[in-house]
């Protein structure tokens, strides 16, 4: 089994192709745990989709369902390189992972521990989290994306 770091390098990478398609690059891989293995991977792609349902998260959590074979994803861990929104927060507690680990906080939309603890509220299920991994390289990527957004609405 790998690192938590080597899991978020996964997702830091997808983030990067995110950010090759003008998205903003959060990228997130889901892990079964009894295997090691990705069964999840997906990449922001709200505007190319043209819809608000395409986070990183909710794409992965698709694929990592279907491979199962059910709408629980039990005896998984996500990995994402920006504290999930609200949404997907909501999407992680349905689907029952196990655990969240991610990169850079979202003090804008973060809602696992910046803008609002979604994980301590009284649901049903209650995910662990881990933060701050990798969260250097995956808040220079946002802010690099960031100023080159800003830069290209000057010109």
């Amino acid at each position: 089994m790998r690192s938590d770091p080597e899991y978020m390098l996964e997702a830091l990478k997808l983030a990067r192709v995110a950010y090759s398609l003008g998205e903003t690059p959060v990228g997130c891989v889901v892990v079964y745990k009894p295997t090691g293995e990705i069964i999840g991977r997906g990449y922001n792609r709200r505007e190319t989709a043209k819809s608000p349902l395409c986070h990183a998260e909710m794409i992965a959590l698709d694929e990592a369902s279907r491979n199962l074979g059910g709408w629980r994803v039990v005896k998984s861990e996500l990995f994402v390189t920006l504290e999930p929104c609200p949404m997907c927060a909501g999407a992680i507690i349905n689907s029952r992972i196990d655990r969240v680990i991610y990169g850079a906080r979202d003090t804008k939309a973060g809602s696992l521990e910046s803008v609002i603890k979604m994980f301590e509220l009284p649901y049903n299920h209650r995910p662990e989290i881990t933060s701050g991994v990798l969260g250097d390289e995956c808040s220079e990527l946002l802010s690099g994306f960031f100023k080159e957004l800003r830069a290209k609405k000057k010109e």
